[in-house]
């Protein structure tokens, strides 16, 4: 069966990975994604270590009712399980990439989505409750030097140009 992804992917661009029926929290993984989403695979890698060491919150900008401020930011929390688990898929994809070539020093993630998955009834004796389930798929593509270098110039253009008016 072939996989379904929300980002339009280019498949000699980029690498990808996708996380099926993960047991965390919908509204947490949300968050990790929205926190870590445009940034390098190595940077994505240290919040999330830092986040299950307990050392940086990930910032909660939609979940936060009655949520305490953490210090340098505003309301957050350690969701230590989701970010377990994604940073298993954030190494798979980092593999994925390695696999077809990329250099994953220069790898950044273009796309991250977190979807809701069928949450099946986790039975006990007296009441049932519904189990939490999430898909995350992660969608990487190696950051070009050329790129950078094009952004310089804009912004060296842009300098001259203010010279001049002044």
């Amino acid at each position: 069966m072939k996989n379904k992804y929300a980002f339009k992917v280019d498949n000699e661009k980029m690498a990808k990975a996708l996380g099926k029926d993960l047991p965390i929290s919908m509204k947490f993984s949300t968050q990790i994604c929205k926190a870590i989403k445009g940034k390098s695979i190595q940077r994505a890698k240290r919040i999330l270590q830092d986040v299950i060491n307990m050392k940086k919150p990930i910032p909660m900008s939609r979940f936060n009712r009655d949520l305490a401020h953490k210090r340098g930011m505003g309301p957050g929390r350690f969701p230590v399980n989701a970010a377990k688990e994604i940073l298993k898929i954030v190494e798979q994809v980092e593999s994925n990439a390695q696999f077809k070539g990329f250099d994953t020093t220069s790898l950044e993630i273009v796309g991250m989505n977190a979807n809701k998955a069928a949450s099946p009834w986790h039975y006990g004796r007296k009441r049932r409750r519904k189990m939490k389930r999430t898909h995350i798929e992660i969608i990487v593509a190696e950051k070009k030097s050329e790129d950078k270098e094009a952004k310089k110039e804009k912004d060296d253009k842009k300098e001259e140009k203010k010279e001049d008016k002044k």
